[in-house]
């Protein structure tokens, strides 16, 4: 049950994987197809995070298969009408998970119809019945699951865009996507990126790119999953370079007449590959394996604990979404944790915020009004201010786990501290 998902996601990651590839191949040809597919695996962030089972790697496979289906994002001698519905069905599925995908089908889909010989039958007869059955089926879910109608995408839309809820969880300046988030996404294949975009003229996908990460600059709420869907089109680009590095006299990279003779460059090859994989693969090892890992490592030691009927309930210290739940559990036990729901009055702080700011003061009135749990979780950075207090109510460290060597967004999370109460 811990294991499906995962399995599950990677997957859907390996799908996305083929099409990208297939999409590298009708742009470019089979070469930077090849390089394309190689950037996208060697990437360390592709690698850390495009197998996590986040509702924006399910995102990400969806756009690559529709980019694939849509014919304005391909060249006119592969042009057909027969494609575009699947590649529509995949965008609203997309849009359905993540709503705001549809920033990436809006600049697609306006390429579309200005491309169209029939623009009726493109909005009426494919668009709208498409979006109306998806949405539809979205909103029947959503009734099942939450026993009352409800209206997902504008929910998403009023919280996140009418209201500013998203800077509810942080703010980042207009420029961050730019400066810091996307570069480092991409990292050390960000000069191949940008040769591939000037040498490969392919502007509808660099349009897309600089569209997806302007219109993201505009929100105030930034992280790097938000861009994910867009990152393996840089790397189609990188895919480029490396490509037009190993044949240089190519027709398919220069755009002339092809020549008979190829120059080919192993030794520049040799270095450039060398590069990529000296500064990725460590990249990506490290922060699959080894940054932040405790709060995983916490709940295995949990589960291994409750299966043994060791543990009666569980009480989470720490900052809002930083373990595992039930996921990761699979036990019938009661479980706490702070909430950080948004308040409607702005400046009105939640439980993880009054936690943070005085932890003696919010434990020792929580043990006033709630009976206090068998066990106890929470970061050595607040177990330092909490020690004596747990000790008085008698609790005693039982297991220490790793979490980070430096600090990401709060204070040292060095590593998850797990406290067992005696009696």
């Amino acid at each position: 049950m811990m294991r499906a998902p995962r399995l599950l996601q990677s997957v859907f990651s390996a799908i996305g994987d083929l099409y990208l590839y297939k999409l590298s191949e009708v742009l470019f040809g089979d070469s930077v197809a090849k390089w394309t597919l190689f950037s996208q695996l060697f990437n360390w962030f592709m690698f850390y995070c495009f197998s996590r089972t986040l509702s924006n790697s399910l995102e990400t496979v969806l756009t690559l298969v529709s980019l694939y289906f849509w014919p304005c994002m391909r060249s006119s001698s592969n042009y057909s009408f027969v494609s575009r519905k699947w590649g529509l069905v995949m965008a609203a599925v997309a849009c359905a998970i993540r709503p705001t995908s549809a920033i990436t089908w809006l600049y697609v889909g306006l390429l579309e119809l200005l491309k169209a010989r029939d623009r009726f039958k493109f909005i009426f007869l494919e668009v709208a019945p498409i979006g109306i059955l998806v949405l539809g089926l979205t909103c029947l879910l959503d009734r099942f699951m939450y026993g009352t109608w409800v209206l997902v995408p504008l929910n998403f839309l009023k919280f996140n865009f009418l209201s500013s809820g998203g800077d509810y969880y942080g703010t980042h300046k207009w420029h961050w996507y730019f400066t810091q988030g996307f570069t480092v996404m991409v990292l050390s294949y960000l000069p191949f990126c940008i040769a591939g975009i000037i040498y490969s003229k392919q502007w509808k996908f660099s349009g897309l790119l600089a569209w997806v990460l302007g219109f993201y600059s505009l929100l105030g709420h930034k992280e790097f999953r938000f861009v994910l869907p867009v990152l393996p089109i840089a790397l189609m680009f990188s895919g480029y370079s490396l490509a037009a590095i190993e044949d240089p006299g190519s027709a398919r990279y220069k755009g002339k007449e092809s020549s008979k003779s190829h120059t080919r460059c192993p030794g520049k090859m040799k270095i450039a590959i060398l590069f990529l994989l000296a500064t990725n693969i460590p990249m990506a090892l490290y922060m699959s394996l080894v940054h932040q890992r405790g709060p995983e490592d916490v709940m295995n030691h949990l589960a291994r604990e409750a299966l043994h009927g060791k543990v009666r309930s569980i009480l989470f210290l720490t900052p809002c979404h930083a373990t595992p739940y039930y996921s990761m559990l699979h036990h019938d036990l009661p479980m706490q944790f702070l909430d950080c729901t948004p308040s409607e009055e702005k400046g009105v702080p939640d439980d993880s915020d009054r936690f943070l700011m005085d932890p003696v003061s919010f434990v020792s009135e929580y043990a006033k009004n709630v009976s206090m749990a068998s066990h106890i979780v929470l970061f050595d950075s607040e177990e330092q201010k909490l020690k004596n207090l747990l000790i008085s109510f008698d609790y005693m460290e039982g297991r220490r786990f790793f979490n980070a060597h430096f600090k990401v967004d709060r204070d040292l999370q060095a590593s998850v501290v797990v406290y067992v109460r005696r009696r």
